[in-house]
Protein backbone atom coordinates (compact mmCIF):
# COMPACT_ATOMS: atom_id res chain seq x y z
CA UNK A 1 0.00 0.00 0.00
CA UNK A 2 1.83 3.36 -0.75
CA UNK A 3 1.46 6.22 1.68
CA UNK A 4 -1.76 8.01 2.05
CA UNK A 5 -1.60 11.02 0.36
CA UNK A 6 0.26 9.64 -2.36
CA UNK A 7 -1.71 6.66 -3.82
CA UNK A 8 -3.83 6.53 -6.71
CA UNK A 9 -7.03 6.63 -4.74
CA UNK A 10 -6.01 10.31 -3.63
CA UNK A 11 -5.89 11.31 -7.89
CA UNK A 12 -9.19 9.19 -8.29
CA UNK A 13 -11.42 10.79 -5.44
CA UNK A 14 -10.14 13.80 -3.76
CA UNK A 15 -8.44 16.18 -7.09
CA UNK A 16 -11.85 16.22 -8.77
CA UNK A 17 -13.20 17.40 -5.36
CA UNK A 18 -10.67 19.80 -5.12
CA UNK A 19 -11.47 21.41 -8.51
CA UNK A 20 -14.68 21.16 -7.78
CA UNK A 21 -14.47 23.20 -4.01
CA UNK A 22 -11.84 25.36 -5.82
CA UNK A 23 -14.67 26.51 -8.71
CA UNK A 24 -17.55 26.64 -6.20
CA UNK A 25 -15.31 29.07 -3.70
CA UNK A 26 -14.41 31.49 -6.74
CA UNK A 27 -18.06 31.76 -8.02
CA UNK A 28 -19.26 32.42 -4.42
CA UNK A 29 -16.79 34.98 -4.17
CA UNK A 30 -17.40 36.64 -7.92
CA UNK A 31 -20.96 36.13 -7.59
CA UNK A 32 -20.61 38.10 -4.06
CA UNK A 33 -18.48 40.80 -5.35
CA UNK A 34 -20.78 41.35 -8.37
CA UNK A 35 -23.76 41.66 -6.79
CA UNK A 36 -22.40 43.51 -3.72
CA UNK A 37 -21.69 46.85 -6.79
CA UNK A 38 -25.33 46.97 -7.10
CA UNK A 39 -27.50 48.60 -5.21
CA UNK A 40 -30.89 47.93 -4.97
CA UNK A 41 -33.28 50.82 -5.47
CA UNK A 42 -35.21 50.60 -2.36
CA UNK A 43 -32.14 51.39 -0.18
CA UNK A 44 -32.54 48.35 2.08
CA UNK A 45 -29.52 47.53 4.14
CA UNK A 46 -28.61 43.95 5.04
CA UNK A 47 -29.60 44.81 8.63
CA UNK A 48 -32.90 45.99 7.92
CA UNK A 49 -33.43 42.88 5.04
CA UNK A 50 -32.71 40.39 8.27
CA UNK A 51 -35.27 42.64 10.64
CA UNK A 52 -38.09 42.19 7.68
CA UNK A 53 -37.59 38.38 7.22
CA UNK A 54 -37.62 38.32 11.26
CA UNK A 55 -40.89 39.99 11.29
CA UNK A 56 -42.20 38.47 8.42
CA UNK A 57 -41.88 35.14 10.32
CA UNK A 58 -43.18 36.52 13.60
CA UNK A 59 -39.73 35.79 15.29
CA UNK A 60 -39.04 38.13 18.34
CA UNK A 61 -35.82 38.39 20.43
CA UNK A 62 -33.25 38.31 17.85
CA UNK A 63 -30.16 40.66 17.91
CA UNK A 64 -28.87 41.77 14.72
CA UNK A 65 -24.85 43.11 14.97
CA UNK A 66 -21.91 43.83 12.93
CA UNK A 67 -18.98 41.34 12.87
CA UNK A 68 -16.05 42.25 11.42
CA UNK A 69 -14.15 40.43 8.47
CA UNK A 70 -15.52 39.71 4.97
CA UNK A 71 -18.07 36.74 4.46
CA UNK A 72 -18.24 36.18 8.11
CA UNK A 73 -22.11 36.29 8.15
CA UNK A 74 -23.71 33.98 10.72
CA UNK A 75 -26.31 33.18 12.98
CA UNK A 76 -25.28 31.82 16.73
CA UNK A 77 -28.25 29.68 18.18
CA UNK A 78 -26.00 30.04 21.81
CA UNK A 79 -27.08 33.88 22.01
CA UNK A 80 -29.85 34.00 19.23
CA UNK A 81 -27.62 36.97 17.21
CA UNK A 82 -27.38 37.12 13.53
CA UNK A 83 -23.94 38.33 12.88
CA UNK A 84 -23.76 40.68 9.83
CA UNK A 85 -20.28 41.43 8.00
CA UNK A 86 -19.27 45.17 7.25
CA UNK A 87 -19.83 44.22 3.76
CA UNK A 88 -23.48 43.08 4.53
CA UNK A 89 -24.50 45.07 7.87
CA UNK A 90 -24.82 48.25 6.76
CA UNK A 91 -24.47 47.69 2.63
CA UNK A 92 -27.67 48.14 0.56
CA UNK A 93 -26.55 45.59 -2.15
CA UNK A 94 -28.62 43.25 -3.64
CA UNK A 95 -25.78 40.70 -2.39
CA UNK A 96 -25.91 42.20 0.94
CA UNK A 97 -29.98 41.65 1.20
CA UNK A 98 -30.05 38.38 0.27
CA UNK A 99 -26.90 36.89 2.41
CA UNK A 100 -28.47 38.90 5.34
CA UNK A 101 -31.69 37.60 4.72
CA UNK A 102 -30.46 33.89 4.43
CA UNK A 103 -29.06 34.34 7.90
CA UNK A 104 -32.33 35.65 9.19
CA UNK A 105 -33.57 32.18 7.23
CA UNK A 106 -31.36 30.12 10.16
CA UNK A 107 -33.21 32.56 13.30
CA UNK A 108 -35.91 31.27 11.80
CA UNK A 109 -35.42 27.66 11.64
CA UNK A 110 -34.16 27.96 15.31
CA UNK A 111 -37.21 29.54 16.61
CA UNK A 112 -39.86 27.41 15.10
CA UNK A 113 -37.13 23.99 15.77
CA UNK A 114 -36.49 23.02 12.26
CA UNK A 115 -36.35 19.19 12.67
CA UNK A 116 -32.61 19.09 10.13
CA UNK A 117 -31.39 22.16 12.15
CA UNK A 118 -32.23 20.23 15.38
CA UNK A 119 -30.08 17.20 14.15
CA UNK A 120 -27.42 19.57 12.68
CA UNK A 121 -27.09 21.42 16.62
CA UNK A 122 -27.08 17.65 18.22
CA UNK A 123 -24.40 16.39 16.20
CA UNK A 124 -22.38 19.60 16.46
CA UNK A 125 -19.78 18.06 19.62
CA UNK A 126 -19.49 14.67 18.26
CA UNK A 127 -18.60 15.98 14.77
CA UNK A 128 -16.37 18.52 15.86
CA UNK A 129 -14.23 15.75 18.19
CA UNK A 130 -14.66 13.35 15.26
CA UNK A 131 -13.17 15.58 13.04
CA UNK A 132 -10.12 15.77 15.10
CA UNK A 133 -9.93 12.47 16.63
CA UNK A 134 -10.02 10.60 13.10
CA UNK A 135 -7.26 11.24 11.08
CA UNK A 136 -4.85 10.85 14.47
CA UNK A 137 -6.31 7.21 14.44
CA UNK A 138 -6.08 6.79 10.45
CA UNK A 139 -2.50 7.92 10.46
CA UNK A 140 -1.56 5.69 13.26
CA UNK A 141 -3.65 2.56 12.33
CA UNK A 142 -1.97 2.86 8.82
CA UNK A 143 1.35 2.73 10.48
CA UNK A 144 0.57 -0.41 12.59
CA UNK A 145 0.24 -3.89 11.22
CA UNK A 146 -2.65 -4.91 9.85
CA UNK A 147 -3.92 -6.82 13.05
CA UNK A 148 -3.89 -3.35 14.39
CA UNK A 149 -7.01 -2.44 11.36
CA UNK A 150 -9.44 -1.95 14.57
CA UNK A 151 -7.53 1.43 14.76
CA UNK A 152 -8.32 2.68 11.55
CA UNK A 153 -11.76 1.60 11.86
CA UNK A 154 -11.88 3.34 15.17
CA UNK A 155 -10.95 6.87 12.67
CA UNK A 156 -13.09 5.85 10.01
CA UNK A 157 -16.09 5.59 12.65
CA UNK A 158 -15.09 9.13 14.19
CA UNK A 159 -14.83 10.64 10.50
CA UNK A 160 -18.31 9.34 9.52
CA UNK A 161 -19.67 11.81 12.13
CA UNK A 162 -18.13 14.29 9.94
CA UNK A 163 -19.75 13.11 7.00
CA UNK A 164 -23.17 13.29 8.46
CA UNK A 165 -22.77 16.56 10.00
CA UNK A 166 -21.90 17.73 6.10
CA UNK A 167 -25.12 16.34 4.68
CA UNK A 168 -27.50 17.01 7.36
CA UNK A 169 -26.15 20.60 6.52
CA UNK A 170 -27.40 20.85 2.99
CA UNK A 171 -30.93 20.80 4.06
CA UNK A 172 -30.40 23.41 6.82
CA UNK A 173 -28.73 25.95 3.93
CA UNK A 174 -31.12 25.21 1.20
CA UNK A 175 -34.15 25.80 3.46
CA UNK A 176 -32.33 29.20 5.20
CA UNK A 177 -32.46 30.85 1.46
CA UNK A 178 -35.67 29.17 0.48
CA UNK A 179 -37.14 31.14 2.97
CA UNK A 180 -35.16 33.96 2.86
CA UNK A 181 -36.45 34.22 -0.85
CA UNK A 182 -39.80 33.62 -0.14
CA UNK A 183 -39.94 36.61 1.80
CA UNK A 184 -38.05 38.61 -0.61
CA UNK A 185 -40.46 37.93 -3.00
CA UNK A 186 -43.58 38.07 -0.88
CA UNK A 187 -43.23 41.28 0.82
CA UNK A 188 -41.23 42.96 -2.14
CA UNK A 189 -38.13 44.04 -0.90
CA UNK A 190 -36.05 43.78 -4.01
CA UNK A 191 -37.64 44.09 -7.56
CA UNK A 192 -37.20 41.60 -9.64
CA UNK A 193 -33.92 41.83 -11.21
CA UNK A 194 -32.88 42.77 -8.14
CA UNK A 195 -34.25 39.34 -6.58
CA UNK A 196 -32.31 37.15 -9.38
CA UNK A 197 -29.15 38.74 -8.24
CA UNK A 198 -29.49 37.70 -4.53
CA UNK A 199 -30.83 34.47 -6.09
CA UNK A 200 -27.54 33.79 -7.82
CA UNK A 201 -25.44 35.51 -5.00
CA UNK A 202 -27.44 32.80 -2.88
CA UNK A 203 -27.36 29.56 -4.99
CA UNK A 204 -23.55 29.85 -5.48
CA UNK A 205 -23.26 30.03 -1.74
CA UNK A 206 -25.15 26.84 -1.65
CA UNK A 207 -22.84 25.29 -3.77
CA UNK A 208 -20.02 25.30 -1.52
CA UNK A 209 -21.74 23.16 0.72
CA UNK A 210 -22.56 20.82 -1.78
CA UNK A 211 -18.91 20.87 -2.48
CA UNK A 212 -18.24 20.23 0.83
CA UNK A 213 -20.54 17.44 1.44
CA UNK A 214 -19.13 15.47 -1.70
CA UNK A 215 -15.61 15.82 -0.95
CA UNK A 216 -16.50 13.92 2.90
CA UNK A 217 -18.12 11.08 1.11
CA UNK A 218 -15.44 11.31 -1.23
CA UNK A 219 -12.69 11.41 1.52
CA UNK A 220 -14.76 8.63 3.55
CA UNK A 221 -14.93 6.46 0.23
CA UNK A 222 -11.37 6.42 -0.35
CA UNK A 223 -10.52 5.43 3.96
CA UNK A 224 -12.72 2.76 3.08
CA UNK A 225 -10.80 1.49 -0.31
CA UNK A 226 -7.43 2.01 1.67
CA UNK A 227 -8.92 0.29 4.46
CA UNK A 228 -10.22 -2.66 2.38
CA UNK A 229 -6.68 -3.37 0.18
CA UNK A 230 -5.15 -3.57 3.76
CA UNK A 231 -7.45 -6.23 4.73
Amino acid sequence: MGYYYYDYTYFLFMIPCLLLSLYCSSKVNSTFKKYSQVRNRKGLTGAQAAHNVLSAYGVTGVRIEPVSGNLTDHFDPRTNTIRLSESVYNSSSVAAVGVAAHEAGHAVQHAQGYVPNKIRSAIVPVASIGSKLSWIFIFIGLLLPVQFNFVVTIGIVFFSFSVLFALVTLPVEFNASKRALQTIEQTNMLYEEEYTGAKKTLTAAAMTYVAAAVTAIAQLLRLLLIFSRRR
